[in-house]
């Protein structure tokens, strides 16, 4: 496991004006954090490299592109020795409908975050594709009725 780098109070101001502004400038980034823009510069940089920083993304407007229907999918699996995992895993990653993957401790064993145009859409997603993803044993589908936040 890699170490986790420190982070001091400048370090965590300067995450959390980018997180919720990647497009600030380096200027006003700075009058925001409290230091100049060579010191801003700097941290940014090693954050980037340390992996702290991971990229920099456009939010899009899910309605605007037609995939406003969300719902959360419980996944229970036949296998779930490593192979298993593994397989699932790399077939969840190449379909583009599933937003978010997440392996669950609990009474099932991933959870999955999925956005289609509509309900037509989402039943061929669950039945052409989740339901034969690899060791899928049984799922169960939670429809979101309206999203109240939503971070990325």
């Amino acid at each position: 496991m890699s170490e986790r780098p420190a982070l001091d109070d400048f370090d965590r101001r300067i995450l959390e004006a980018v997180g919720r502004d990647g497009r600030i400038s380096l200027q006003d980034l700075a009058a925001r954090v409290g230091l100049s823009k060579s010191p801003v510069q700097a941290r940014l940089r090693r954050l980037e490299a340390k992996g702290v920083i991971r990229g920099y993304r456009a939010v899009l407007d899910p309605a605007a592109m037609g995939r406003e229907h969300v719902a959360f999918v419980e996944v229970r699996l036949s296998d779930t020795r490593e192979r298993a995992l593994a397989e699932f895993n790399a077939a969840v990653r190449a379909i583009p409908e599933i937003e978010a993957c997440h392996m669950i401790a609990g009474n099932f064993d991933y959870l999955l975050k999925v956005r289609t145009s509509g309900m037509p859409e989402y039943r061929a997603m669950l039945a052409e594709h989740i339901s034969t993803l690899p060791h899928v044993a049984a799922t169960s589908t939670y429809v979101a009725m309206q999203t109240v936040k939503e971070e990325g």
